[in-house]
């Protein structure tokens, strides 16, 4: 059964940081694009950030860039986001997806490429 599992999510002042992961599981992910999205109350699903299987080619939601980093660890099956400077309006539910198209570039940022998701952490920034 193919799992994706995001952790790291809480509670962060303006300002702080936060590290997610997400652990896959039920296949192997080293050869698939994983990406971030995240949905605020009341709004749609939105991309956040993408990494290419083979992690040299990354894209980023202009919200985010040069705050938000995301990484992958191929041996370990996970990828990471970090996430510094965080704002208000970076609060969220927070998901983890993978795509098998090997998509790089602005292709990654394309929801409908994505083929496995997971259940989201919550992520909450006070003012």
């Amino acid at each position: 059964q193919v799992q994706l599992v995001e952790s790291g999510g809480g509670l962060v002042e303006a300002g702080g940081s936060l590290r997610l992961s997400c652990a896959a599981s039920g296949r192997t992910f080293s050869s698939d694009a994983m990406g971030w999205f995240r949905q605020a109350p009341g709004k749609e699903r939105e991309f956040v950030a993408a990494i290419s299987w083979s992690g040299f080619s990354t894209y980023y939601a202009d919200s985010v860039k040069a705050r938000f980093t995301i990484s992958r660890d191929n041996a370990k099956n996970t990828v990471y986001l970090q996430m510094n400077s965080l704002k208000p309006e970076d609060t969220a539910v927070y998901y983890c997806a993978a795509d098998r198209h090997r998509s790089t570039g602005q292709a990654m940022g394309v929801m409908t490429r994505y083929d496995y998701w997971g259940q989201g952490t919550q992520v909450t920034v006070s003012s």
